[in-house]
C-alpha cells in the first residue's frame, strides 16, 4: 500500500517550508493543503490539537507535528536518498544544537524588523545581525552548513532566507552588507530544486507583511 502522506501549511510560513524541502529532497508524493489561519480548519484542530498550528505532517493518517521534528521523521521513516542528518552521532549532536538555535533565536528577533518600531524595532534588527552573524560563523568557507551536503541546518535556516527581503524592506538595512557569506549561501540553496519548488517569491512575501501588519493589529 502506498503510504498517504497530507501537509497542512500556509505557504509563507519559514517553517512549514522546511517539511515541503524535506519531502521534496525525498522524492516523497504529499498532499499540499494550504490552511486559513485566521480561520482553522478542523482537520488541522483534530490533528493539532495541543498547539493548533501549521505545519502538520500527516502520515497513514498519523500526525507530526513540528518542522523540525518533522524533517528528522522525514528522514527516518524514508532513508533511502539525500540523508538530512549525518549518520556520526557527534556531527549530527551538533547539527540538532544548531538548528535549535535558529529556532529559539531567528523568528523572535525577525519578526520585530517588521512589527516593531523605534527603539524595539532597531534592537531587533541589531539582535539578528548578531544571530545571523554568528551562523555565518558557524557557515565559514563550507558550501552548506553540513559541509559540501545540503541537510537538516540548511533547512532549519533556508525558509527564513525568503523572508529577508521583507525584513530588510520594512527595517531599512541590508543583510547582505553585514552576512553576505550567508546571502551567497542562500543563493546556493535556491539552486536546489526541492528548495526552488518550496520557497515562495520574497517579492510575494513583501505584499503579504501588510495584510499580516493589519491582523495583529500594527500600524
Amino acid at each position: 500500500m502506498a503510504d498517504e502522506v497530507i501537509l497542512l501549511d500556509f505557504w509563507p510560513s519559514m517553517f512549514g517550508m522546511r517539511t515541503r524541502i524535506a519531502l521534496e529532497e525525498k522524492n516523497v508524493k504529499f498532499d499540499y493543503r494550504e490552511q486559513d489561519l485566521w480561520n482553522k480548519s478542523p482537520i488541522l484542530l483534530e490533528m493539532n490539537p495541543v498547539h493548533s498550528k501549521i505545519p502538520v505532517l500527516i502520515h497513514n493518517g498519523k500526525p507530526v507535528c513540528e518542522s523540525l521534528i518533522q524533517v528528522e521523521y522525514i528522514d527516518e521513516v524514508w532513508p533511502g536518498i539525500n540523508p538530512l542528518l549525518p549518520s556520526d552521532p557527534y556531527q549530527r549532536a551538533q547539527a540538532k544544537f544548531w538548528g535549535d538555535y535558529i529556532d529559539k533565536k531567528v523568528y523572535a528577533s525577525a519578526r520585530l524588523t517588521w512589527g516593531a518600531k523605534g527603539e524595539e524595532q532597531e534592537a531587533g534588527k541589531k539582535e539578528l545581525i548578531e544571530i545571523l552573524k554568528t551562523l555565518e560563523s558557524e557557515l565559514g568557507d563550507k558550501i552548506y552548513f553540513g559541509g559540501e551536503t545540503f541537510g537538516y541546518v540548511d533547512i532549519a535556516l533556508i525558509g527564513f532566507y525568503s523572508w529577508f527581503g521583507a525584513y530588510e524592506k520594512f527595517g531599512n538595512f541590508s543583510i547582505e552588507a553585514e552576512c553576505p557569506k550567508l546571502i551567497a549561501w542562500g543563493k546556493r540553496c535556491v539552486e536546489r530544486e526541492s528548495v526552488a519548488k518550496s520557497l515562495p517569491d520574497s517579492e510575494k512575501i513583501i505584499k503579504f507583511v501588510p495584510e499580516l501588519k493589519k491582523h495583529f493589529g500594527i500600524e
